[in-house]
């Protein structure tokens, strides 16, 4: 069976993974929370649309030469994936060894840290192409190692392959139970950096937000 939702073609099976598995839960509730529903509609109106930019001396270490430093011996992978796991071990220097993780985007429950990204919800890509490219590399270093944002979370590597660096326009997370929580976490990540969006990304986001419950 398949759900149509616009110009995606969803499998049924996604709709069956609204809900972390068992010993899950605390995870999901870990990644920051984003702006209400209702405040997720007007910040969304609220936002500049405009034309999507190009990638014109855009590169990945323009945002990311590499992860901040944050506490201690960890930087900010190594935070985001203590944050989001469940019985994680680390090592003297920080690095994980071992853990549990549900990936939000696929519903999967993984346990080792080969198998799993932090990924960008705005994509780095896209930051540049809807106003990053006016900012400083220091700007930008802020921008890819935000913890008070929800722009971090930690998925499957495959599902962050799958993404790369697309908008809601062509991607969106396979649970579709997700959908409400992606899209109120872009919102919220474009109106604090004051990121402009594209008059077909506005669309995608009102779509995905009504499937958020009443």
């Amino acid at each position: 069976m398949t759900i149509f939702s616009g110009r995606f073609v969803v499998p049924f099976l996604a709709t069956l993974l609204l809900v972390p598995p068992a010993g899950a839960a605390a995870t999901a509730r870990a990644m920051p929370v984003p702006i209400s529903v209702a405040e997720a509609r007007t910040a969304l109106d609220g936002l500049t649309v405009g034309e999507r930019g190009t990638l014109l001396g855009y590169s990945h270490t323009r945002f990311m030469p590499e992860w901040a430093p944050q506490r201690g011996a960890c930087d900010t992978r190594e935070i985001v994936l203590n944050r989001d796991g469940q019985a994680v071990r680390r090592d003297a220097s920080c690095r994980v060894l071992a853990g549990t993780w549900y990936s939000r985007y696929d519903g999967k429950l993984l346990t080792s840290e080969a198998n799993i990204d932090v990924d960008h919800l705005v994509p780095l890509a896209n930051a540049w192409r809807s106003g990053a490219d006016t900012w400083t590399d220091a700007q930008r270093h802020a921008f890819a190692n935000d913890l008070i944002r929800p722009e971090l979370v930690t998925v499957s590597a495959t599902a962050n392959i799958d993404k790369g660096g697309s908008t809601p326009i062509t991607w969106r997370p396979p649970v579709i139970g997700y959908w409400c929580t992606y899209a109120r976490s872009w919102i919220t990540v474009k109106r604090h950096y004051a990121l402009r969006i594209t008059k077909a990304e506005k669309a995608a986001l009102h779509e995905m937000l009504n499937t958020c419950s009443a």
